[in-house]
């Protein structure tokens, strides 16, 4: 594969999961105001699906038409895409958000194996030393309080997030009818119909939060566009350039963009066990953007 094209991709990667990581910095000011995790992802699905479809519409001119065989794959990975959200911030009501998303980065061994097993995928020695750094990195940045006890249910939650994220990015690379569709108008799909859940919520079994602070509408928007649209296409574009294993250890950029947002934002200390995690990530990502067929 070209270097350049490999670089695309990585850089799509990158992007993806730094955007990614900034689901709590977003959710938790919502949660805090009143907003049930329903409330929060109707917003945030409706809010994405209407301005992907403006950007599609008016802006590339896309046709939204779809084929009999593109139908079915996506309304499963509209599902299997919102099952994931559902459980990662239902998840952030049981355990800090930053033990959450530590957790959560068992997805790329996850889709490792995955490939391995159902696919034939070979795993090559750089890859396996790629997942062990990146996973002792993620292990290095987490810093919460040692005497706090993990919540069943939260882990349950966190893997089950993790294991159907991964299920995505396999999907999305091995299913002939998305692999050969558009990345923005795949997102738009996933996103239309994996929003039929929280709608279907809001009419039967829950009712909405209304918000109507003007800060508030800031994050539900932020949420929309950042983490979901951008990240969602340039994980798209990574995955079909350097496939579903090495897309998903870029995903060790996540809790890297939650340590820049806490020292930035939140003028979290940036200790030297940090500093060590984040080199220890960079190394392997960097193993990953290099690595050659």
């Amino acid at each position: 594969m070209d270097v350049k094209v490999r670089f695309i991709g990585a850089l799509n990667g990158a992007i993806a999961a730094a955007c990614y990581g900034m689901n709590p910095l977003f959710a938790l000011p919502l949660y805090s105001a009143g907003a049930d995790v329903n409330s929060v992802l109707f917003y945030r699905y409706i809010i994405a699906t209407f301005v992907l479809w403006l950007y599609l519409k008016f802006v590339k001119k896309y046709c939204f038409k779809l084929t009999r065989e593109e139908i079915l794959p996506l309304i499963i990975m509209g599902l299997i895409f919102s099952f994931s959200s559902i459980t990662l911030f239902k998840s952030y009501t049981y355990m800090d958000a930053g033990i959450a998303s530590t957790i959560l980065f068992i997805y790329p061994i996850l889709v490792a194996v995955i490939m391995a097993v159902f696919f034939k995928e070979k795993l090559l020695y750089s890859t396996v030393i790629s997942l062990l750094l990146t996973t002792a990195g993620v292990v290095l940045l987490y810093h919460g309080n040692p005497a706090q006890s993990l919540s069943p249910v939260g882990v349950l939650l966190v893997f089950l997030s993790a294991l159907s994220y991964a299920i995505y990015i396999v999907g999305v690379k091995n299913i002939h009818a998305l692999r050969t569709l558009n990345s923005k108008k795949l997102i738009f799909y996933v996103m239309l119909f994996g929003s039929s859940i929280y709608i279907y919520n809001v009419i039967f079994n829950t009712k909405l939060y209304i918000i109507t602070e003007p800060h508030l509408w800031i994050n539900v928007l932020a949420l929309s566009i950042l983490p979901t649209i951008v990240s969602l296409i340039a994980m798209t574009i990574s995955i079909k350039i350097i496939g579903s294993t090495a897309a998903a250890v870029l995903g060790a950029l996540e809790p890297i963009t939650a340590i820049f947002v806490g020292v930035v934002v939140f003028h979290e200390q940036l200790t030297p066990r940090i500093i060590v995690g984040i080199i220890t990530i960079l190394f392997a990502v960097l193993m990953v953007i290099m690595k050659k067929k």
